[in-house]
């Protein structure tokens, strides 16, 4: 396989791991991940997906699209789509942005956990964020 490379934050790496990952994401059948489109423009992703018995939602937005409004209202879209509930979604807790996405999706925060982020290489406090109807 060719490597890729991806620039981030100013550091350019392989994406030969990130390529294998959403591999692997896109082949379960029980995962959701729809792409994100503006005026025909790819800015994100969205999805969702189990682990450990509980559903959970995810998206991401293309860092120079960020403070339009495309995350929350791809995820309003996608409540629509997905179903499940209790639906529940993860935020770091230096992620105010995204922690207001789900919040004005219908999100309630109901506790924190600290794990290993790799994007991150350090641990970081996750907000856990649930929602019910």
């Amino acid at each position: 396989m060719r490597s890729r490379w991806r620039r981030s934050r100013g550091r350019i790496r392989p994406t030969v791991a990130f390529d294998a990952h959403y591999e692997r994401v896109r082949s379960d059948p029980s995962n959701t991940l729809l792409a994100i489109d503006d005026d025909g423009e790819f800015v994100g992703t969205v999805g969702s997906f189990t682990i450990e018995g509980e559903r959970e939602v995810t998206y991401w937005i293309a860092p120079a699209r960020w403070g339009q409004g495309l995350a929350s209202q791809a995820l309003r879209a996608f409540l629509a789509i997905e179903s499940t509930r209790p639906l529940y979604g993860r935020v770091a807790s230096h992620n105010a942005a995204s922690a207001k996405v789900l919040a004005r999706a219908g999100f309630v925060e109901v506790g924190s956990e600290t794990s290993f982020a790799p994007g991150v290489g350090a641990e970081v406090v996750e907000r856990i964020y649930r929602l019910d109807r």
